[in-house]
C-alpha cells in the first residue's frame, strides 16, 4: 500500500505532467498503477475529474464507478483502485491540503452553514458548465512549456474551492466542509479510525492522516481509546472479520 500524493509528487520522471504550490497538487495521470486491484492511501483530501476511461474506487463501504464526465471529491483516507488496462485512461486530480480548504472556507463571504451528518468517502461533485469550464481551463498549463507561478496556482485551487462551494446542489460536499471547519481534533482522530482500521496502514500512516506526530498519536489514541493503537487495530479487525 503506497501513498498516492507521495508517489506522484516524489516521481516526476514517472508522473511528468504536474503542478505543485506547496502540498497542494495538480496532476494529469494516464500511467496506469501497478495491479488490477491497487491499495492506496493519501493524507490529502483529493479530487478527480475523469476525461477518459474507468476506474472504480473502492472503500470499506462502497464502490464507486468513475467514468467520463465524473467527478468526484476523495476524502483522505485508504482506498482500493480497480484498474482496466484493456482500456487508455485519464483522469486529472488536485491534491487538496484540509487546512488550505479550510483557509480558503473561511475567507468565503458567505458563511457555509454548520451541519451534523456522516460523510462518504468519495463524494459526487455536480457536473456543471462552470466546473466543466474549470477543468478545461486547467489543461493548457501542462503543455505550455514551463510551470506557471505557484501564486497563480494557488488562485486557481482557491478558485475550485469556491466554485464548489457556491454551487447548492454540492449538498453532501458542502456538509463535509463544515465539518472540516467545526470538527474537534479528538474527533477527527476518531474518524479517521473507524473509517480506514481494516486496511493494513503503519502506525506512522495513522497518525500523518490525523495531522499528528507518532508521539501525539500514541498520546492521544490511549486518552481517547484507553488502549494501545496495535492492541485496539488487532481488536477491531477481528470484531469486523467475524462479521463479514
Amino acid at each position: 500500500m503506497y501513498n498516492l500524493h507521495s508517489k506522484i509528487a516524489g516521481n516526476p520522471g514517472s508522473f511528468p505532467r504536474q503542478l505543485n504550490c506547496g502540498e497542494s497538487l495538480i496532476t494529469i495521470f494516464n500511467c496506469p498503477l501497478e495491479n488490477k486491484f491497487q491499495d492506496t492511501w493519501c493524507h490529502h483530501n483529493y479530487i478527480v475529474c475523469v476525461l477518459e476511461g474507468r476506474k472504480i474506487w473502492h472503500t470499506s463501504t462502497a464502490s464507486y464507478d468513475l467514468h467520463p464526465p465524473k467527478c468526484v471529491f476523495i476524502r483522505k483516507g485508504a482506498h482500493i483502485v480497480e484498474q482496466f488496462f484493456d482500456a487508455k485512461f485519464c483522469l486529472i486530480m488536485f491534491f487538496i491540503p484540509d487546512d488550505f480548504i479550510v483557509d480558503v472556507l473561511k475567507s468565503k463571504t458567505n458563511p457555509i452553514r454548520p451541519t451534523q451528518t456522516n460523510h462518504q468517502s468519495v463524494i459526487p461533485i455536480s457536473h456543471s458548465a462552470a466546473s466543466e469550464a474549470f477543468f478545461n481551463s486547467m489543461l493548457p498549463y501542462f503543455d505550455a512549456g514551463r510551470k506557471p507561478d505557484p501564486s497563480l496556482l494557488q488562485l486557481k485551487f482557491r478558485e475550485l474551492i469556491l466554485s464548489i462551494a457556491d454551487n447548492p446542489d454540492n449538498e453532501e460536499l458542502l456538509s463535509y466542509f463544515s465539518s472540516l471547519l467545526q470538527e474537534p481534533q479528538n474527533v477527527s482522530l476518531q474518524r479517521i479510525m473507524d473509517e480506514n482500521f481494516c486496511f493494513n496502514l503503519k502506525l506512522e500512516d495513522y497518525a500523518k492522516l490525523s495531522c499528528r506526530s507518532v508521539s501525539a498519536f500514541k498520546r492521544d489514541f490511549l486518552k481517547i481509546y484507553n488502549a494501545s493503537p496495535g492492541k485496539w487495530l488487532l481488536e477491531k479487525r477481528l470484531d469486523h472479520a467475524l462479521h463479514l
